[in-house]
Formats: structure tokens, sequence, C-alpha cells
């Protein structure tokens, strides 16, 4: 039921980036980030109120912000990096990086203990993540180049990643869903001097675009309550892997929606990420 939920999660991830994607080159990147995480806040809002909470501490409400903190972050650098035609760079790094952070936090400060078939998955899934986006170089281009910065945004939103997933795991089940709407909350109020620089475009964007960052929002929000949800049934380590194997979704919508050929590393990470995802789950 975890490892479900985590994939689950991954989808919910992935359709966000598919869209978001896309929505950042139709408006300014700051618009489609901020209304996303207003969107995110009510649907958080209304699932906590829904979903009863035995007890809410405030360190659960401080975690969930700090993991609020982190998520508006990435989503920030994400869009801004997508916004500069690199998903082939952006996404694999800000996935492939915040990984390896979560599981190291988990392994060594949180005492996660993977079995031996656990980690081969995780093993496995690093390469195919990588090579589902497409296998991109590292800061391929000269300095300054838009591939040398999109790196850069992919790095830092893999910090966001990392934060993101430790940070709501460190909730207690028994505050139910507040902590994910403290970290919506906290996402808003992080990216609101950005969305405040840049108030004008706001207002020239259609009302239909408009929400579909809301919507967008919303999804990503789903995605982080299904990861909670995950992530209090199994171990951080094995919980973050599933959940960051997002990058696959946009690949194959890619090959299905805009009917985009496979490469043949595409096809090695699909293929790889299928054996990590049966590995993680079995153990």
């Amino acid at each position: 039921m975890a490892a479900l939920l985590a994939l689950a999660s991954a989808l919910c991830y992935g359709l966000v980036d598919f869209f978001g994607g896309i929505l950042s080159r139709r408006a300014h990147f700051t618009v489609v980030t901020f209304l996303g995480q207003i969107g995110g806040l009510l649907l958080a809002l209304v699932a906590a109120l829904v979903v009863p909470a035995e007890a809410v501490r405030p360190a659960d409400v401080l975690w969930g912000a700090l993991s609020g903190v982190g998520s508006g972050t990435a989503m920030h650098f994400l869009n801004r990096g997508l916004t500069r035609g690199a998903m082939s760079v952006v996404i694999p790094l800000s996935a492939v990086t915040g990984v390896a952070l979560s599981v190291l936090c988990g392994v060594f400060f949180l005492g996660d203990r993977p079995t031996v078939l656990a980690w081969l998955g995780i093993g496995v899934t690093v390469p195919a993540l990588w090579l589902v986006s497409g296998g991109a170089a590292l800061g391929r281009g000269e300095p300054g180049s838009r591939t040398v910065r999109s790196s850069a945004d992919g790095l830092i939103a893999s910090l966001g990643v990392a934060v993101q997933y430790i940070g709501l795991a460190q909730a207690d089940p028994a505050s139910g869903l507040w902590p994910v709407a403290a970290g919506r909350l906290a996402a808003v109020a992080a990216l609101l001097p950005s969305a405040l620089r840049h108030a004008p475009r706001f207002r020239r964007q259609p009302a239909k675009l408009q929400v579909q960052s809301l919507a967008t929002g919303a999804g990503a929000a789903l995605g982080l309550i299904l990861y909670l949800e995950a992530a209090h049934r199994q171990l951080l380590a094995i919980a973050v892997v599933l959940a960051s194997l997002y990058p696959a979704v946009p690949t194959v919508l890619g090959l299905t929606a805009l009917h985009e050929k496979v490469t043949r590393k595409q096809a090695v990470g699909l293929v790889s990420a299928a054996v990590a995802i049966v590995a993680l789950t079995l153990g």
C-alpha cells in the first residue's frame, strides 16, 4: 500500500511538471509558480479539515512549514529552468540530486535500514531518472549560457526537493494533513516577495491560464498528501525514491500525447525505472 501511495505521488508530480512546464512557456514562471501554491493551499486546507487529526503539535506545523519553503523554492527554480527550454537538464538534476540527499539523510541521520533488494532499487533509480530525462550532461556549455544557468536552477531546486521530502516526513501521523497545509502557507509566504515584484504580469494573464495554474498547484498538493501517507508507512529512503520517479511521467506523456520519439537512452531508463519499482516494492 505504501509503495502504491508513493507511486501515485510520483504520478501527480509528473503531471504537474508536464502541464506546469507548458504553462511556464505561455506566462511568466512567477505567475505560474505563485498561483500554483495558492491552489495547493486551498486544496490542502480543505483536505486538512476533512481528514481528522488526533493532535496537532507545534513541531509538526513547523516541520510542515519547512517542507513548504523547500517545495516553494523547488517549484520556483524548476519553472524558471523550464522557461529556458532545458527540461532535460533541470528535471533530472532536481530529481536525482534530491533523491540522493534525502536517502543519505534517511540512512545516516534518521536510522533507515533498507534491505539489499531496496538498495538495489535505489541504486538503479538514479541512472534511470537521468536516462529517462535524456541523459543530459550537467553544465554543458559556456559559462553564463542557458544550459549552465539551467543546471544551477536544477541544483537549487534539488535542495528544495530534499527539504520538502525530509521535512514533511518528520511530522507525526497524528497531526493529519495540517503539516501539508502549513507547508502550502509557508510556500505562499516565501514566494510572495517575488510575486509582488511581478504584480503587473498577473493582471495581464487570461483567466483560463490562471485557473490552470491553480489546478497544477492543487495537483502538487495532492502529490504531497500521497507522499506523506506513504512516508508514514514506509522508510523515508524508499518513499522518496518511489515518489521521485516522476520524470518518467512527462516522458511517457511526450511519447503518447505529443507523439515524440523515444531515444535509446530513454528506453533503457524507462525499463530501469520499472526494475527499480519492482525492487523497491518487494524490498
